[in-house]
């Protein structure tokens, strides 16, 4: 009696198969080295990320070292009257500490939440986006408030994600954080219409992330870059 071959195993039978049988590939010269970006003659990295920056809405403060940082920071909070700030980066609470800013770093009264304050891993000149990790802070800080705050260094700027995840690589080597993301500007997104291909949507912003994003840049590189 000839054994009767289930669906499953013909379809494993199949996938064995394809594994087996290698194909040449029809793009034999792919350049998979070189940068795909490039950066514009006569301009600075942190030129070039300044205005990737702004062109995705962020709000970019410019600041000559930490104190000059602390003070427009101070500036902006007594501006927003901003009481319920929350800060889990050890480094950055130090900064705080240091200058008596008061925030919250537990998650108690987190639905109370107007601004986070948090550190990054890198900056990319490409595309003006933000790469935070779950190492710094968790995911909740860079989603949930209004208003997220990012204090960094001009010596934090690359070009783009290769130089990017090769700075994460050198840094952690096989202990990556277990959640990168890349932020570009504020949360937005197109509310689509269904059946009207013509008219496009309206753009929502904070629609699922902070309405603002506000980036304080210490120049700790007086030379160029």
């Amino acid at each position: 009696m000839e054994q009767q071959i289930t669906s499953k195993e013909k379809i494993l039978k199949k996938v064995r198969a394809a594994l087996n049988y290698k194909s040449k590939s029809s793009f034999q010269n792919i350049d998979l080295e070189s940068n795909i970006f490039a950066r514009p003659e006569g301009e600075t990295l942190s030129e070039m990320f300044v205005k990737k920056f702004i062109d995705v809405s962020g709000q970019f403060v410019y600041c000559d070292n930490q104190f000059d940082c602390i003070d427009k920071l101070l500036n902006l909070i007594e501006q927003r009257k901003w009481k319920y700030l929350f800060c889990w980066e050890d480094t950055v609470q130090q900064m705080l500490d240091d200058t008596g800013i008061p925030y919250f770093d537990k998650r108690e009264q987190l639905d109370k939440i107007q601004v986070s304050i948090t550190g990054c891993e890198t900056l990319l000149a490409s595309s003006g986006s933000i790469l935070v990790s779950s190492t710094r802070n968790g995911r909740v800080l860079t989603i949930w408030p209004p208003v997220h705050v990012v204090i960094a260094r001009r010596s934090q700027i690359v070009l783009d994600i290769k130089e990017s995840l090769q700075v994460m690589r050198n840094r952690y080597g096989r202990n990556m954080p277990s959640m990168m993301s890349f932020i570009t500007g504020p949360s937005r997104t197109m509310d689509l219409p269904a059946n009207d291909t013509e008219n496009m949507g309206e753009m929502v912003v904070g629609a699922h992330g902070p309405v603002e994003l506000i980036l304080f840049l210490i120049d700790d590189r007086k030379q160029q870059d």
